[in-house]
């Protein structure tokens, strides 16, 4: 399981831990060690601040997959009422690493569909760490198809290493299954709202990553492949994910500057696991502002909007080569 602390933040849990002990002593009224208190707090808030505004991408991935990181279950139950779970493909089984079903924001019937991991290891063995098989994106799909039928929005959140890598989920048609589904939300006439909360992994991300709007927590990332992954293919040597970090341009920072994302939605000093009702509220906020302004718009215009958008993000350049301009496919990452 991954570690539930950073490296970088040891020092500041050491000063909490300092803290807390003191405001112990304090509330036996034998010393006043007030002033104290408040003047390791103020070392403790700048410590932090300068901890997190500075984390270097392989901490943020470290961050991104930290064990107490809320889960897209827990984003539902906060931000969303009469969630009605759907379960399913109609094809071969449900898969809990895919959850999915009505529910209503500020009274809007909205799609909820994201990827689900588990808190402890018995519920991350049941959903599959969030790496769905191919049925968990054909659920995905077959929510996707019933909201455009009723003319509800979709909102989606991304939380995945990955798709499922086994062999059971190659023969029952894997990338088959992701192939579909973004060619499905290429072409959903209704506004469809993505946010990145944790890991956006490869494929098993863009299954239910196609939106009009893409928005990413200050702390998470979003990747073609992890960069322990990327190591071992390109270098044969998983403990240089560090340096593979840093060459994927796989933070949120790093994307929205690319145009990959639309916006970064800001996380608690220490990460959203520490104060997850505030980047709750402000979620619910951006996306309830987001589906007004796009079910605003005709679904023609709202498709070809979104068509254009995934156009843009790449270019041709041209290099020299042999005294010849050679047309160069130029990737933005």
């Amino acid at each position: 399981m991954t570690q539930r602390v950073l490296e970088v933040e040891s020092p500041l849990l050491e000063l909490e831990e300092k803290i807390n002990e003191l405001k112990i002593v304090n509330q036996t009224g034998k010393i006043d060690l007030s002033r104290e208190i408040e003047a390791l707090e103020r070392k403790a808030s700048q410590l932090k601040k300068s901890i997190y505004e500075n984390l270097t991408p392989w901490e943020k991935v470290r961050l991104a997959r930290h064990p107490e990181r809320p889960t897209t279950l827990e984003y539902v139950n906060a931000m969303f009422t009469d969630f009605f779970e759907l379960h399913g493909d109609r094809h071969y089984a449900d898969d809990a690493a895919i959850v999915g079903g009505f529910a209503r924001l500020d009274g809007q019937p909205v799609m909820v569909i994201g990827h689900q991991k588990g808190k402890e290891t018995r519920e991350n063995l049941f959903r599959n760490f969030g790496m769905p098989n191919p049925e968990g994106f054909r659920k995905a799909g077959r929510l996707m198809k019933l909201a455009a039928s009723f003319h509800v929005p979709i909102v989606t959140f991304i939380d995945t290493p990955g798709a499922y890598p086994g062999i059971e989920a190659e023969e029952r048609g894997q990338y088959e299954a992701i192939a579909q589904n973004i060619a499905l939300m290429s072409s959903l006439p209704v506004p469809i709202i993505v946010t990145v909360i944790g890991e956006g992994g490869s494929g098993g991300a863009l299954a239910i990553g196609m939106g009009d709007r893409v928005l990413m927590l200050e702390h998470s990332v979003y990747s073609v492949i992890s960069p322990e992954g990327c190591a071992s293919i390109l270098w044969r040597d998983a403990t240089r994910a560090e340096e593979a970090a840093r060459a994927l341009r796989i933070t949120a920072q790093d994307l929205h500057r690319r145009g990959i994302i639309d916006a970064i939605v800001s996380e608690p000093p220490g990460g959203v696991h520490r104060a997850p009702h505030v980047v709750f509220g402000k979620l619910a906020n951006i996306i309830a502002e987001s589906i007004e302004e796009l079910a605003a718009l005709p679904s023609a215009l709202l498709v070809e909007r979104r068509y254009q958008k995934y156009r843009a993000m790449g270019e041709f350049v041209c290099a020299v080569e042999n005294e010849e301009r050679v047309p160069v496919a130029a990737g933005v990452g």
